[in-house]
């Protein structure tokens, strides 16, 4: 049986081509693909051939933002049937390294994460109609859910690993620099959490219109009101939590002069090497913290999206087939329009 994906051979040469799907072993699951998210990732590999030190070095299937229905299970898999709505866990740790023996299973030396460029060869990404995948990284949906809103899992993920690296929020002031996809899922699974003030800035009205929807009490354009940021630096600064999504040197340094003294910043945006004001973070005592991905997290996204506790249908803003999927990509890097784009795929028919 062949299947159509979507094939990255370089930057902005993105292929809709075949593949032969592989055989279905006994412990695995086949997913008919409805739905895949475009991540930072895959526009930083679409547009820059890699990010970072990571480039593609060879053609790689991208995606690993994805959703579908169960067409076939292997002769040991239990607890799926046919035509079950599932999320797929793009990460597959060895469960043998150090890392992983000590629970720290995001930070496997042997990490398996589809539509990475990290390995040679890359590990193959979710962009394609047919999936075949180990059981243990399909997740269930007991609800209707829309195919759209289930494909959010993995990023609904990473933010709610990032909110466990911070203490209580409830009563708290919490800023969230940029509303980015994961900077408004990161607002929806703060405001769950009963701050007293959940203040969002972005560059864009677009974005900050989503934010809106997800919780936030306040948004602030930092370029047509900079000045809406003065209330918070007073007296050492106003914020006890920032949860930084841009990666930005310039809102990095921003938050930090808003951040009260033995306050927290949760680094959740990617960057490179960035200049920090090391005489700030010393002299107000400020606590900062890395994120990454996630691990016992993904069960919870389903769970939260299943039972309609976090709605992240206001981040989604378009669908494209297979297809059209450079016209998708180009959307999806444009904040002024965007937040969320998915490609879809013909091969379910329950989309």
């Amino acid at each position: 049986m062949e299947t159509r994906i979507c094939r990255l051979h370089a930057a902005h040469d993105l292929r809709i081509e075949s593949q032969t799907v592989p055989d279905l072993g006994p412990d695995d699951v086949q997913v008919a693909v409805g739905a895949g998210g475009i991540c930072g990732s895959d526009l930083h590999y679409y547009h820059d051939g890699g990010i970072g030190q990571i480039r593609v070095r060879e053609p790689i299937i991208v995606g690993h933002e994805a959703a579908g229905h169960v067409t076939q299970v292997g002769m040991n898999v239990t607890g799926f049937a046919t035509g079950d709505l599932v999320a797929i866990n793009p990460s597959l740790p060895c469960g043998q390294c150090g890392f992983c023996k000590r629970d720290e299973f995001n930070h496997c030396t042997e990490m398996q994460f589809m539509g990475s460029a990290y390995r040679m060869p890359h590990e193959q990404g979710m962009f394609r109609e047919i999936l075949t995948v180990p059981a243990s990284r399909v997740h269930r949906f007991t609800n209707p859910i829309p195919m759209n809103q289930a494909a959010c899992t993995e990023p609904l993920a990473v933010c709610l690993h990032a909110e466990a690296q911070a203490d209580c929020l409830r009563g708290k002031t919490v800023l969230i620099t940029g509303s980015g996809p994961i900077g408004a899922l990161m607002t929806s699974v703060v405001a769950r959490k009963n701050p007293r003030d959940l203040i969002v800035t972005d560059l864009h009205d677009f974005p900050l219109s989503v934010a809106k929807k997800m919780g936030a009490s306040e948004t602030i354009n930092v370029v047509d009101r900079p000045e809406a940021l003065e209330p918070f630096r007073q007296n050492k600064g106003q914020f006890d939590v920032v949860f930084e999504c841009t990666g930005s040197p310039a809102a990095i340094a921003a938050a930090l002069t808003m951040l009260r003294p033995r306050g927290t910043m949760i680094l959740v945006g990617v960057a490179g090497e960035v200049s920090l004001p090391l005489n700030v973070i010393v002299s107000k005592e400020i606590r900062m913290v890395g994120t990454h991905r996630f691990h016992p997290e993904f069960v919870e996204a389903v769970r939260l999206i299943d039972i309609g506790e976090i709605n992240v249908e206001p981040i989604i803003s378009r669908s494209f087939n297979i297809e059209d999927a450079t016209a998708a990509f180009d959307l999806a890097g444009d904040r002024t329009q965007a937040i969320k784009v998915h490609l879809t795929f013909k091969k379910d028919r329950k989309l």
